[in-house]
C-alpha cells in the first residue's frame, strides 16, 4: 500500500461525502448479499462478486494508467491477500447471511477493527495493545457475548453457527489488515493491490465453486438476484475500493477507520426497510458496546472529552 499522510488531518467536506458514500456501499453489501443468498449458493455469490469486481478494477487501472507488477513475489502476496481479505471472509459472511439478517451480520462484522488490534499486537512489533485498545477489545467481546449469549453457545444451533461464521470472517479481515502491510514494502500501488487480490481470489475460488455448486444445474436467478450480484461486485467491491484508497491517500488511515461506525446503520436500515428484518434488543445493546469499543480504539472522542474537561471554565 502507499504511504498514508503523515498527519491524519480533519477531513474536507468532499472527503466526508466520499466517506459516507463508502459506508453506504459497504453497508449495502450486506443488503445485496441478503437478496442474492435467497436464490444462489454462497460460493457462486462470492466468485461472481470477485470476478466481476476484478474485471471492473482492471478496466479502471487501464483508464488510470496504473501498472500491476508481474513479479512472482507480488502475485504470491496477491494470492495471500485474496485468501485473507476476500475468499475466507466473503464465503463465511455470505454463508452466515443465509441464516441471520444482514443488519446483525453487519454488527458482528464491526468487530473487524477489534480483531485487527489483537492480531497486530501478536504479529507486529510496532502496534502493541494500549490500555485504551484493550478496553476497546473487551467492550467489543462483551457486545458479541450479549448478542449471541453464553447459553446459546452451549447448544450450537444453525443461527449461532452463522453468527460465529460472520465473526470468523471479521477475524480473517483482521489478519488481512496486518498481512496487507507488506504491499507498501513491495511498492505496489493500492489500486493495483485491490485488483490483484480480487483477481487472485477469483482464480482460487472458481474451481471450488464449479465442483461444489455446479452452477449450470442451478435455476436461472431472478432479475433481483442478478442485479444484487452486479451491484455487490461493481458498487460494493470495485467502486468501494476506489473510494477507500482515494480517502486513504488524502485523509489518512485514522480518518478512513471512521467508516466502521457508519456501516451497521446503513445495513440495518436497508435490512429493515427492504428485507423485512428486525433486530432484537440484545442486538442493539451489543451494537452499543461494540461502538464503545471502536471509539476507545479510535481514541479521538476520548481525547476530545479530555481536552474539554481540562479547559478552564
Amino acid at each position: 500500500m502507499t504511504d498514508a499522510p503523515a498527519c491524519n488531518r480533519s477531513m474536507t467536506s468532499s472527503e466526508w461525502v466520499m466517506l459516507i458514500a463508502l459506508s453506504v456501499l459497504w453497508g449495502g453489501s450486506f443488503f445485496f448479499q441478503g437478496v442474492a443468498v435467497r436464490e444462489l449458493p454462497p460460493l457462486t455469490i462470492v466468485v461472481a462478486r470477485v470476478g466481476l469486481a476484478a474485471v471492473t478494477l482492471w478496466i479502471a487501472l487501464a483508464l488510470m494508467g496504473i501498472r500491476v507488477p508481474g513479479s512472482r513475489r507480488v502475485w504470491m502476496a496477491f494470492f495471500g491477500m485474496g485468501v485473507l481479505n476476500n475468499a475466507i471472509p466473503f464465503s463465511l459472511i455470505v454463508w452466515g447471511q443465509a441464516h441471520i439478517g444482514s443488519g446483525l451480520a453487519s454488527i458482528l462484522n464491526a468487530m473487524t477493527p477489534l480483531f485487527s488490534v489483537i492480531v497486530a499486537h501478536l504479529a507486529t512489533g510496532d502496534e502493541k495493545l494500549t490500555p485504551a485498545k484493550l478496553f476497546g477489545v473487551l467492550a467489543g467481546i462483551a457486545g458479541v457475548t450479549v448478542m449471541i449469549g453464553w447459553q446459546a453457545l452451549g447448544s450450537l444451533g444453525l443461527e449461532v453457527a452463522a453468527q460465529l461464521a460472520v465473526l470468523g470472517g471479521a477475524l480473517s479481515y483482521g489478519f488481512a489488515s496486518v498481512f496487507g502491510r507488506r504491499f507498501r514494502d513491495l511498492g505496489v500501488q493500492p489500486m493495483a493491490t485491490a485488483a490483484g487480490q480480487v483477481t487472485a481470489s477469483a482464480l482460487l475460488m472458481a474451481p471450488l465453486m464449479l465442483m461444489i455448486d455446479r452452477p449450470w444445474t442451478l435455476a436461472m436467478p431472478s432479475m433481483a438476484a442478478a442485479g444484487a450480484l452486479v451491484a455487490l461486485a461493481v458498487l460494493s467491491t470495485a467502486l468501494a475500493y476506489i473510494l477507500f484508497f482515494r480517502i486513504l491517500a488524502g485523509a489518512g488511515a485514522v480518518n478512513i477507520s471512521l467508516v466502521t461506525f457508519l456501516i451497521p446503520p446503513t445495513a440495518i436500515a436497508l435490512g429493515i426497510g427492504f428485507l423485512d428484518e428486525r433486530l432484537e434488543f440484545n442486538h442493539l445493546i451489543g451494537l452499543g458496546l461494540i461502538g464503545v469499543g471502536l471509539a476507545a480504539i479510535d481514541g479521538r472522542m476520548v481525547a476530545r472529552l479530555r481536552r474539554t474537561g481540562s479547559e478552564p471554565t
